[in-house]
């Protein structure tokens, strides 16, 4: 099952031991455990590299060293010579071999003759905490690779940039932050970590790891779902709101099943109706729970949005991953039980946003309840309110009609297969089995946003336009759907 062979430690490996040994260990010598990188997750590292190619254009003159990862003792090797070329202003990745480390720069700004700038660019919009061993790790590098390093800086996008419109200003598209008082003062620790890492990768055995919160999806792990089989069929991880405390403690007890928590383990009141379903394994219906779906005025709305955030921004008067809602899907159940489906998506490159406003103000009208899925529509609906003030009292007006299902269900409904999660994903397939979105073209809303950004390409076929269109509405479609549906399971349960 292992790769054979002695590996090198680089950038992302280091960042990968300094997270979770075990997913160090398994990029080294067990890559094939990895689960498939999502559309999502390859769509970002796509972003990442288009914001690394915008930001060489602050550069003018620039070298890219060629080399991919493969040939790295070459990139090494050019990196050297076209260091020493006087009219070069910046390297774009750099390549450079220190204490068996492996580093590739995204900008090697000179400064003076004999020193340098390292620059990290990044396609947030702040600068988060794994950050600085990031840069820290290559500042190691660099200073033993002999370079004198006067800055050391992360370039990411600045999120208070307006889009003019016309034409992206680059400069002010990105904002610097200087952290090299932060990367020099951690310095004095990378050696230790690098030898814990260096060890680990001695082993031919991967160290035992016991799956935690580090373990959450929006940590990215690839090896996840494989270090997850072993684990009891209600492991711990999923009681709802767990904090590292109480992580910490039943981790201590042995406790690793929602089953063998102890009684007298102090638990939050969702948490306690988690663990007893799972125990009795039956679900937990509130005796308020029929209230709270019958408390409504007809007719009924069921409410789902799409939306797109783009890294560059598209419309004037935009930025960087704003959001920007382009369709709506409302089911619309009547008092004498038809439901009737409406829908709209903007299928245009121009801004959606003010047509999107006006066809929801027109289908859901002045009065009756309207059903949402956590409060996402609601903060939609808030800041279009504000950057389209002609319809600020009409959309405010929307939000006293609402009711969120999602809280519904959290606060009056439990059952043992919803695993802790009161996703709509989740919920949908445990009380309707026969609608899933497995057999969905489009089967989550990061994957909708990624298609509608291709929709509304030009250089995208018109085929494959209208069947991308087609594919939008069933997913959103869907979602609304599916809450109608399990407003009506749950009536017959309360």
């Amino acid at each position: 099952m292992y790769s054979k062979g002695t590996p090198t430690l680089s950038k992302s490996r280091f960042l990968s031991g300094l997270q979770c040994p075990l997913r160090l260990w398994f990029e080294c010598y067990a890559p094939v455990l990895a689960g498939e990188s999502s559309l999502a997750q390859k769509a970002r590292m796509e972003i990442g590299q288009d914001v690394g190619r915008l930001a060489t254009e602050l550069y003018p003159g620039g070298e890219l060293i060629e080399e991919d990862h493969v040939h790295h003792e070459d990139a090494v090797r050019t990196t050297n010579a076209t260091m020493t070329f006087s009219d070069v202003p910046a390297i774009f990745q750099a390549a450079f071999l220190h204490d068996d480390i492996r580093i590739r720069t995204d900008i090697l700004e000179k400064f003076d003759r004999n020193r340098w700038n390292l620059i990290e660019v990044k396609s947030g919009v702040k600068v988060k905490a794994d950050y600085l061993y990031d840069l820290g790790i290559q500042y190691y590098v660099l200073k033993g690779s002999g370079l004198d390093i006067n800055q050391t800086c992360i370039m990411h996008l600045n999120g208070d940039y307006v889009y003019n419109g016309f034409q992206l200003d680059v400069r002010d598209f990105f904002h610097f932050q200087d952290l090299t008082d932060h990367v020099v003062s951690i310095q004095s620790k990378i050696p230790s970590e690098l030898s814990k890492q260096k060890e680990i990768l001695a082993r031919p055995e991967p160290p035992h790891m016991i799956p935690s919160l580090s373990c959450k999806p929006s940590n990215n792990c690839e090896f996840r779902t494989h270090c997850a089989k072993d684990l009891p069929d209600y492991p711990v991880i999923e009681l709802p709101g767990l904090t590292q405390a109480k992580w910490d403690a039943l981790a201590e007890l042995g406790t690793l099943s929602i089953r063998d928590i102890p009684d007298s383990f102090p638990l939050s009141e969702l948490q306690q109706r988690v663990r007893t379903c799972v125990i009795t394994e039956e679900e937990h219906v509130d005796m308020t729970l029929q209230t709270e779906l019958t408390d409504i005025e007809f007719p009924i709305h069921f409410l789902d949005f799409e939306t797109m955030g783009p890294t560059i921004p598209y419309y004037a008067g935009t930025s960087p991953y704003q959001t920007i809602p382009f369709q709506w899907s409302d089911h619309i159940l009547f008092k004498d039980g038809s439901l009737e489906p409406r829908h709209f998506l903007w299928d245009e490159r121009t801004d959606p946003r003010e047509e999107f406003i006006r066809s929801l103000l027109e289908t859901l009208g002045q009065v009756s309840t309207i059903f949402i899925y956590t409060d996402y529509e609601k903060n939609i609906l808030k800041g279009l309110s504000e950057q389209f003030p002609d319809y600020h009292g009409p959309l405010l007006a929307t939000l006293d009609r609402m009711k969120d299902l999602c809280a519904i269900v959290r606060t009056h409904y439990y059952h043992p297969k919803f695993h802790g999660s009161f996703s709509l994903k989740s919920v949908l397939p445990v009380l309707v089995p026969d609608m899933r979105y497995d057999d969905l073209a489009i089967q989550e809303g990061e994957q909708a946003s990624l298609e509608y950004m291709r929709m509304i390409e030009p250089s995208t076929p018109s085929e494959e336009k209208k069947k991308i269109r087609l594919n939008l509405i069933s997913y959103c479609g869907q979602d609304t759907l599916a809450m109608v549906k399990i407003r009506e399971e749950l009536l017959g349960r309360a």
